[in-house]
C-alpha cells in the first residue's frame, strides 16, 4: 500500500474509532487497549489466514487419509500465531446480534493467552465496558475489505499510528510510553543495532525494537536470526502494550516489568551489543540510600561507583547505558538537553565519561519533538570500541540538529524522511563512510530526474487542455451575434489572461525541452530553477480564468444559451484543474505537486552536497563539528552542541520561505487555541470569585 493510501486508511480508522470513543462517554486510557487489542486481533487473524493458506499448499496429499490438518507447530513455523475457532476475528464479526459480544473477545483473547505464555495477562479483557452496538461498529471497521486483504506490515503501521495518536490525546500516563517515531528512527540508524543482544531498560511500548526490526529487514536479513530483545518496563501497562506491539510486528523478545532503578532483571551489564532507550527525564525520588544502588555495579566508572549527590535520575540512566555495553557495543538514547551541561557531581561523572573515549555523537534536538514536552531534547550516542582507538578515542561529533525540523501541527515537529537520511549522512561521513552520502545524493537526484520526467509529460497536457479552453471560448464568442457576448466583453481580462498563458506555454515549453535532453545534474538544478518559476503563475492564470468563466456565466446567464450549453465548458475546466492539482499539488489534502516534488529532492541532493561538496566530512558553521577531550574540557565538560558548532551567518539559498509561512500559519493556529482556551479560564476564574 502507497504511504498516501495508508494515512488516509489511518487517519479514516482514528476518526471512525475515535467518534466512537467520543460518543460512549469513555477516557482515552479507558479507550486505548481494547482498541489496541482489536487491531491485534485482526492483524493476527491476517497472518493466521494466510499461514493456513501456505501450509495447505504445501502439505502433501494422500490418496485414502487425504491431507493431514494444520498444527499450531505449522503456524509457528510461518511466523504466525494459532488462533483457536473462537478467538478469529471473523467468528466475532458473524455471531448474531443476541450475542454478548463483549464476553465473546474477552474469551478470545483468553483463548489465545492459553495458548501463547508469553502473552499471559498481557491482551485487554474488559471489552464489557463496551455496549454491543459499540463494539459491533469497532469490530465492523476493522473488518473492512481493504484490512481484510491487508498484507506485509500494513497492521504494525496501523498499530504505530494509534499508538501515537493515543499519546497525542494523552491517553497513556501524558505520553511517556510513547517515543515519536523520528527520534527512534534516528538512534536506530545511527548505532545501526544488527547483531546480538539489544537492550531497552526503559522498553515503553517496545518502539526501538519495532524499529530496530525494520532497520534489519532494510538490509534484507531476518530480525529473529539477527538480534535477541530485551527489555524492561516499570509500568504494568506499557508492558504489555511491549508485548503486543512486538507480537504485532512477528517479532520476539523478553520483555519484564521492574523498576530499572532497584531492578535489574536480565543481568546484561556488561553483556549487551546494543542499548537504546528513551528513560523519563528528571526523576526525583530515587531512594539512593538503598544498598542495591550504592553497589549498583552499573554505576562504575573509573573503578568507583559513582552516585550524583542532586536528586535527578538523570545521570544514573547516563551510566547504566554506557555499563551494559559490551566492549564493543554502541548506545544511543534520549535525554534532557540540561543534562549536557549540568554542573557539580553530574559533570564530575561526564568527565568520567568522556575520558573513556566512548562518547561518539552528540546530537541537539530543536522543540515540540514530542507530544507531550514542548522542551528540546539531546540524543547521546556511546560507542565503546573507540576507547579502543587512540585517534577516534579523542574525537567527539557535536551535531545541531535544532533548526532541522517538519512542522506537523502547531504543537508537533519531526524530521522528514529526507531530513533523517540528511542527519545519518554526516554521522557516516565522519565516521569515515562515504557510501551513505554517496546513495543518499545519488537517489535525490534520480527521484529529481523521474519526477521532472513526470512534470514535463503532465505540463505538455495541461498546456494542451489549457490552449482548448482558450479556443473553446474564443471560438464561442467569434460565433456570437450579439455584442455583449463578445470575448473582451463577458471576460474584460482577457486580453491579459491571453498574454499570461503565452508567456506561461514559453515556460512550459521551456521545461519540456530541458527535461528531453536528460544529460547531466546541472540540468537537473536547471530544471529546478524553472519548475519553481512555474508553479506560481501557472496557478494564478488557471484561477484567473476560472474564476472569470465562473464570473462571466452568472452575470450573462449563459448556462440558457443553447450553444454553450454544448461547450462542455465544466468538463474541460475540471480536466484543466485535475491536471494543474496533480503539478502544485492539493493543500487541502497536504499533497504536493509534481512541481513542488521535482524542487524538494533536488534541495535535498544540494543541501547535501554545498555542505560537503567533497563528499568528506567536515565542520560545518552552526550544524556540526568535530571536537577532542581538550576543547570539551576548555569549555567545562559541557555536551551540548550549541556550543561547538557555532552560529550560522551564511544565507542558505536553500530556504524554503513558502513552506515557512505555512509553518508560522499552523503556529498562528495553535497560538489562537491558546488564546481561546486562556480567555476561558480567566473568564471562568473572574466568575468563580464574583468579579
Amino acid at each position: 500500500m502507497q504511504g498516501k493510501q495508508l494515512r488516509k486508511l489511518e487517519a479514516e480508522l482514528w476518526r471512525a474509532a475515535d467518534q466512537l470513543r467520543a460518543n460512549s462517554k469513555l477516557t482515552a486510557s479507558e479507550y486505548s487497549m481494547p482498541v489496541l487489542g482489536l487491531i491485534f486481533l485482526r492483524h493476527a487473524y491476517n497472518r493466521f489466514l494466510k499461514a493456513k493458506e501456505d501450509v495447505e499448499k504445501s502439505l502433501p496429499y494422500h490418496p485414502q487419509r487425504g491431507r493431514r490438518p494444520v498444527t499450531k507447530q505449522d503456524f509457528e513455523e510461518q511466523n504466525a500465531m494459532f488462533l483457536p475457532d473462537k478467538a478469529q476475528f471473523d467468528y466475532l464479526v458473524s455471531l448474531p446480534e443476541s450475542a454478548e459480544i463483549g464476553e465473546a473477545i474477552d474469551n478470545a483473547m483468553k483463548l489465545i493467552e492459553e495458548e501463547y505464555e508469553n502473552l499471559n495477562g498481557v491482551l485487554p479483557k474488559n471489552f464489557s465496558i463496551f455496549s454491543k452496538d459499540l463494539l459491533r461498529e469497532l469490530l465492523r471497521i476493522f473488518n473492512k475489505e481493504v484490512l481484510q486483504k491487508a498484507e506485509g506490515d500494513l497492521f504494525g503501521k496501523i498499530y504505530e499510528y494509534f499508538l501515537n495518536k493515543f499519546a497525542m490525546t494523552g491517553a497513556q500516563e501524558g505520553g511517556e510510553f510513547f517515543t515519536p517515531m523520528s527520534l527512534v528512527q534516528t538512534i536506530v540508524n545511527v548505532i545501526e543495532p544488527d547483531h546480538g543482544i539489544v537492550f531497552d531498560p526503559a522498553c515503553g511500548s517496545a518502539g526501538m525494537f519495532v524499529q530496530t526490526g525494520y532497520f534489519i529487514e532494510s538490509e534484507g536479513l531476518k530480525p529473529a536470526e539477527k538480534v535477541t530483545f530485551y527489555g524492561q518496563e516499570k509500568a504494568e501497562l506499557n508492558t504489555k502494550l511491549a508485548k503486543m506491539n512486538l507480537t504485532v510486528h512477528g517479532l520476539e523478545g523478553k520483555i519484564f516489568e521492574g523498576n530499572t532503578f532497584y531492578e535489574d532483571k536480565h543481568n546484561l551489564v556488561g553483556g549487551a551489543d546494543f542499548v537504546m532507550a528513551n528513560p523519563p527525564f528528571n526523576v526525583d525520588g530515587v531512594d539512593k540510600t538503598k544498598d542495591v544502588v550504592k553497589k549498583d555495579p552499573r554505576l562504575i566508572l573509573d573503578g568507583k561507583v559513582n552516585l550524583p549527590k542532586n536528586d535527578n535520575a538523570n545521570y544514573l540512566w547516563i551510566q547504566y547505558f554506557y555499563n551494559y555495553l559490551k566492549p564493543t557495543g554502541r548506545a544511543g538514547f534520549v535525554m534532557a538537553s540540561s543534562a549536557s551541561d549540568a554542573g557539580h557531581s553530574e559533570k564530575d561523572i561526564r568527565e568520567k565519561l568522556v575520558k573513556t573515549g566512548a562518547v561518539d555523537v552528540m546530537m541537539a534536538i530543536g522543540n515540540n519533538f514530542f507530544y507531550t514536552r514542548s522542551l528540546p531534547c539531546t540524543l547521546w550516542f556511546f560507542d565503546r570500541a573507540k576507547e579502543l582507538d587512540t585517534d577516534k578515542k579523542d574525537k567527539v561529533l557535536m551535531l545541531d540538529a535544532r533548526k532541522i525540523y517538519r512542522k506537523v501541527t502547531s504543537k508537533v515537529n519531526d524530521f522528514s524522511p529526507e531530513q533523517l537520511q540528511n542527519l545519518i549522512c554526516i554521522v557516516n561521513l565522519y565516521r569515515g563512510n562515504s557510501q551513505k552520502f554517496e546513495t543518499t545524493v545519488k537517489s535525490y537526484l534520480q527521484n529529481a530526474a523521474d519526477l521532472a520526467k513526470e512534470t514535463a509529460e503532465a505540463s505538455t497536457e495541461l498546456q494542451k487542455q489549457l490552449q482548448k479552453v482558450l479556443n473553446i471560448l474564443s471560438t464561442f464568442c467569434l460565433k456570437q451575434d450579439s455584442q455583449d457576448l463578445k470575448i473582451d466583453k463577458i471576460i474584460p481580462n482577457w486580453k491579459e489572461i491571453e498574454d499570461d498563458a503565452k508567456t506561461i506555454f514559453e515556460q512550459q515549453t521551456q521545461l519540456i525541452e530541458t527535461v528531453k535532453k536528460n544529460q547531466g545534474n546541472h540540468l537537473i538544478t536547471e530544471i529546478t530553477v524553472q519548475t519553481k518559476a512555474l508553479r506560481k503563475p501557472q496557478d494564478k492564470l488557471i484561477k484567473q480564468l476560472t474564476d472569470a468563466v465562473g464570473t462571466a456565466t452568472k452575470e450573462y446567464q449563459l448556462n440558457k444559451n443553447k450553444d454553450w450549453k454544448e461547450l462542455s465548458l465544466k468538463e474541460q475546466l475540471d480536466q484543466m484543474k485535475a491536471l494543474q492539482t496533480q503539478l502544485s499539488g492539493n493543500p487541502d489534502e497536504e499533497e504536493p505537486g509534481l512541481l513542488h516534488e521535482t524542487e524538494y529532492f533536488y534541495r535535498q541532493a544540494h543541501w547535501l552536497t554545498s555542505r560537503f561538496p567533497d563528499g568528506v566530512y567536515t565542520d560545518v558553521e552552526g550544524l556540526c563539528k568535530v571536537v577532542t577531550q581538550a576543547e570539551i574540557e576548555a569549555k567545562d565538560w559541557s555536551l551540548s552542541p550549541g556550543r561547538y558548532v557555532g552560529v550560522d551567518t551564511a544565507t542558505d539559498e536553500d530556504f524554503d520561505y513558502e513552506e515557512r509561512l505555512k509553518e508560522i500559519h499552523i503556529e498562528l493556529e495553535g497560538l489562537n487555541e491558546e488564546a481561546i482556551a486562556l480567555a476561558n479560564v480567566i473568564a471562568t476564574n473572574y466568575k468563580s470569585i464574583a468579579i
